[in-house]
């Protein structure tokens, strides 16, 4: 490709809202252009590098055995109330209406849609097991889009989804995804992780999400540096503390705490470290066996130090709120700020691990500017019951590793590929049926599989960038390589060797960029790197003469000078080092 002929689109300063570094560096480049919130046109140097994203994840997919397929954008509501999701899914879902008032969806992903064509043509179970997949634009109606394609409403997705006639062989197709996946991020050349995570709105039982590893990241994963142990914040587990519980040494005392409504003021105020403080937290469950608020009405206790985790609490209480002040007043007859486990009141207590092992612990006293200290498990209250003993916190770094191989570390990372064990979510709710051996009819075993294409892009570049510009992984930039010839359109020695050069490239199947405008060289090389090209090799006059050529990796500190007879050598010996 000559640039001549290829639409390059670099400016100098970034949009002032741009705030990510791939946001910045991909309107720079000219990779992406904003048409409105949330959504781009991908401008030719940026298609490239969707559609290198696409061959190795393609490749991938269909090593594994994986069929591809092509599902329509738009969706009934039918299927979306059949599955149940049409009410539960959210505002992100964008429905609209036809000519003829017919309710239908953009669709934001598809289980609904590949089951019903499952429950159409795979009627037994000697079609199974069978996996589809579709590389496709997806629709998500985020409420506040930012960060450019990272966080957009129109987006690129590879979705999968795999159908068994049993768990056994489900977990096989698992496996063979997270292997799968884990080879294509390698090939895209990612630094990663593949994390334990929560199944979200999805729904279903195992999940797993590979993380790009950035510090720009939204999302928080615990790992062990020892061992192979990686989950998402929201599920990585937090250990009891070790030992048997301390004795009491401390006499309970009610102290004034005027105005004190927070763990670190009232730390402060008595001079004690935050994780001897306890916070109460108090919370309202949607369903309860008792329909009074007080049998709805729940206190969670967690370490002043520690925050709580609204995923693992979801998953102790069911589905609940943070209660209202008045509620609060019903419950505890206090005001929030001073609540607190000691009541002759009836309330349900969870208690986190961590202060299930505490002694002359510090807690609100149900009395408005008033705490207690000096409070024992035991004397003081009664211990709690071992089921009311849950783990609810966030871990932080330097816990225990669930696994018991060290300490936990956290580190940010951005979510490019997550693997659902379905099971019969979608199945049983849409009789995606089959008959067995046994003439048995049953519903099917699914996985669904997704990875962010688009969003890759965006993260390659939060992982791989300097101060000037993009730098990519081979497999992925829009070029491999870029021919920059000095006075290409003055001199015709230079021009003539840089046409050699480059047609020699392109008959050894190299991805290279000529760079034929009529640019200062200072403008084309600052372009060069802009557009994260890996390698670059520069024809002067000055070169010709002594018979060389300067080559430059797009990471190197300094240019080295290597025979022009020899620079497709070269660029291979480049190549195979990386």
């Amino acid at each position: 490709m000559r640039t001549s002929r290829h639409f390059i689109s670099t400016i100098k300063e970034a949009p002032s809202d741009a705030e990510l570094v791939s946001h910045r560096l991909m309107i720079r480049a000219g990779m992406i252009r904003r048409l409105a919130a949330g959504i781009y046109t991908w401008m030719p140097v940026g298609l490239r590098v969707v559609r290198k994203i696409e061959a190795i994840v393609r490749q991938e997919m269909d090593r594994a055995g994986a069929t591809e397929l092509s599902m329509p954008l738009v969706q009934p509501a039918e299927l979306w109330q059949e599955s149940d999701r049409w009410g539960s899914y959210g505002p992100e879902l964008l429905r609209f209406k036809d000519r003829h008032e017919r309710d239908f969806v953009i669709q934001p992903t598809s289980e609904e849609v590949i089951t019903d064509i499952a429950r159409a043509e795979l009627r037994s179970y000697r079609r199974l097991p069978v996996h589809f997949y579709q590389i496709q634009s997806k629709f998500r109606d985020e409420r506040r889009p930012r960060f450019g394609v990272m966080r957009g409403r129109e987006f690129v997705m590879k979705d999968g989804y795999s159908f068994h006639a049993d768990y056994a062989d489900l977990e096989r197709e698992y496996r063979n995804m997270y292997d799968t996946y884990s080879r294509i991020f390698t090939r895209l050349g990612l630094r990663f992780r593949v994390v334990a995570a929560d199944t979200g709105a999805i729904g279903g039982t195992g999940s797993h999400e590979f993380q790009v590893l950035a510090d720009s990241g939204e999302d928080a994963i615990a790992y062990c540096p020892d061992s192979d142990y990686a989950a998402n914040l929201e599920l990585a587990e937090a250990v009891a503390p070790p030992g048997e519980r301390a004795a009491p040494k401390e006499a309970k005392e009610k102290v004034p705490t005027p105005g004190k409504t927070k763990c670190e003021e009232v730390a402060e105020l008595l001079k004690l470290q935050l994780k001897q403080t306890v916070k109460a937290i108090a919370v309202v469950r949607e369903e309860a066996p008792e329909s009074t608020i007080i049998g709805h009405f729940v206190l969670l206790l967690i370490r002043g130090d520690h925050d709580l985790n609204e995923v693992k609490a979801e998953k102790v209480l069911g589905k609940f709120r943070f209660a209202k002040d008045e509620e609060i007043q019903t419950a505890l007859g206090c005001r929030a700020g001073y609540i607190g486990p000691i009541s002759d009141k009836m309330f349900t207590l969870y208690v986190d691990r961590s202060v299930a092992a505490m002694g002359d612990f510090v807690c609100g006293a149900n009395d408005a500017g008033f705490h207690f200290r000096g409070v024992n498990w035991g004397r003081d209250l009664p211990d709690p019951q071992p089921s009311f003993i849950v783990d609810i916190r966030n871990v932080v770094e330097g816990d225990p590793s669930p696994d018991g191989k060290g300490i936990l570390r956290i580190q940010r990372g951005i979510e490019v590929g997550h693997i659902f064990q379905l099971r019969t979510k979608y199945s049983a709710a849409l009789k995606a049926v089959f008959l067995d051996d046994k003439g048995a009819s049953k519903p099917m075993e699914m996985g669904c599989y997704g990875i962010g294409i688009t969003r890759i892009a965006a993260a390659a570049i939060e992982q791989h960038h300097d101060e000037r510009g993009i730098v990519f992984p081979r497999p992925i930039a829009p070029f491999e390589a870029c021919v920059v010839p000095i006075g290409f359109h003055k001199n015709a020695a230079v021009r003539e060797a840089a046409e050699k050069l480059y047609a020699e490239l392109v008959a050894a199947g190299i991805d290279v960029l000529l760079e034929d405008r009529d640019e200062r060289p200072g403008v084309l090389f600052a372009d060069m790197d802009l557009l994260g090209i890996p390698h670059r090799l520069v024809i002067s006059e000055r070169g010709l003469t002594a018979g060389t050529i300067e080559y430059k990796g797009r990471t190197q500190a300094t240019a080295e000078n290597a025979p022009l007879a020899s620079a497709l050598q070269l660029l291979k010996d480049k190549f195979a080092a990386a």
